[in-house]
């Protein structure tokens, strides 16, 4: 690719000496703005940052003070997990409050450290895939992002495949209960439960009312989600 040579310096996103091209063709992925530091200005999509070693000379001089062309256009490999295997890539995960998926674990040109690519559900990000002129993944137009572990949290498999507890804060005067919605075809393993609560108030099989709704209560005993005897209803 052909662009003109717009600066040269250091940057706040990563160490050593970068060069800020403006891409003949707009195949960048910034205006010279980038993380909100404005470094030069070209058009919308035409800014790409890049390191002096990829780059070589125009074939041919042109009006411009100089020019540079950016060979390195090979996807970096990415891992499958993260270094802990907490997070893999494919699985779908929450960025600051945007759902997304993981397409790129592993290491990065700008920074240091291991790295996840997503792919966000609505365009809410600031790149393709592609950084400062390295195609790491492929996605549309601003819906990118590169975060570290620590900024994502899983996000809860979709009602229609899992299970689903909302559970509720304990009452002195009555155990704890917990509403489940199980998807159709998918009953999990059961476990065994008790025949009464530890104080013999409730049994298995009586009718209940749970926050005006009437219920049968068809489990009575221990979870693997909290501590305590917890009561599991069908409303």
């Amino acid at each position: 690719k052909k662009g003109v040579v717009r600066y040269i310096g250091d940057v706040r996103f990563a160490a050593g000496e970068w060069v800020g091209l403006e891409l003949t063709d707009a195949r960048g992925v910034h205006d010279g703005n980038v993380l909100g530091v404005p470094y030069f200005q070209c058009p919308s999509g035409k800014g790409v940052f890049a390191q002096p070693a990829q780059l070589s000379r125009a074939a041919s001089a042109a009006a411009t003070p100089a020019a540079a062309e950016d060979e390195v256009r090979a996807t970096l490999p990415s891992k499958e997990q993260t270094i802990d295997g907490s997070i893999s890539r494919g699985q779908q995960v929450i960025w600051k409050g945007n759902k997304g998926i993981v397409r790129y674990i592993g290491d990065v040109r700008f920074a240091a450290g291991e790295w996840l690519g997503l792919e966000l559900t609505d365009a809410r990000g600031v790149h393709d895939g592609n950084v400062m002129g390295i195609p790491y993944f492929e996605c549309p137009a601003a819906k990118g992002v590169f975060a570290q572990q620590a900024q994502l949290s899983k996000a809860r498999a979709p009602e229609a495949a899992t299970q689903v507890a909302a559970v509720l804060a304990r009452s002195a005067a009555a155990p704890t209960a917990v509403v489940s919605m199980v998807a159709e075809g998918e009953g999990p393993t059961m476990l065994p439960s008790k025949e009464k609560t530890a104080d013999g108030s409730i049994s298995l099989g009586q009718q209940v009312t749970w926050k005006g709704n009437k219920g049968i209560v068809r489990y009575i005993g221990d979870v693997r989600f909290a501590a305590g005897e917890w009561v599991g209803l069908e409303l």
